[in-house]
């Protein structure tokens, strides 16, 4: 079975494109190869637009490979994905707004930090320099593995199953 995330902040330049293209990676890194990982905004102010440079360059320092094209939160994400996770809590709450949510949503509907004890949410980079991006990368790295422990089962050293048990 394929487990599907969507990763969500505001604009889907910088935190949910960077998630996005980190928990793949992270993922593919234990060989979890049965994963659909993608990224939306809750707002439209940058449809059809790429990621951030500065989160492209933090990627490719850190070489994880990330190509995306930003959309908006659509109603069929909440049935068609089984995770979806928020960046901070504005987008969760805009997220529990969503119409979708009201029509049989299947998806599980979280701050990505909640996966992790601090709860913290990831800061939006946008407006401050590259040290931000490099923060929420690292953020992200560690949300993407406590998700994994936590949806997948936590990876023993040199165990690339899917059930944890080795």
């Amino acid at each position: 079975m394929t487990i599907s995330v969507l990763v969500v902040c505001l604009g889907n330049i910088c935190r949910s494109p960077m998630g996005e293209a980190v928990l793949r990676n992270e993922a593919l890194k234990r060989g979890i190869t049965n994963i659909h990982v993608d990224s939306a905004g809750t707002a439209a102010a940058h449809i059809g637009e790429d990621p951030d440079e500065r989160t492209i360059e933090v990627c490719g320092t850190k070489s994880v490979p990330i190509s995306h094209s930003a959309r908006q939160v659509r109603a069929s994400d909440f049935t068609s994905f089984d995770y979806i996770l928020a960046a901070d809590g504005s987008n969760l709450r805009a997220l529990e707004r969503h119409v979708g949510r009201r029509e049989g949503s299947k998806a599980v509907v979280r701050l990505w930090g909640s996966y992790l004890p601090d709860n913290k949410p990831i800061q939006d980079p946008y407006y401050g320099g590259l040290d931000g991006f490099t923060e929420v990368y690292e953020q992200c790295v560690k949300l993407s593995n406590a998700f994994l422990d936590e949806v997948v089962g936590k990876k023993s050293q040199g165990d690339n199953s899917m059930d944890g048990t080795g």
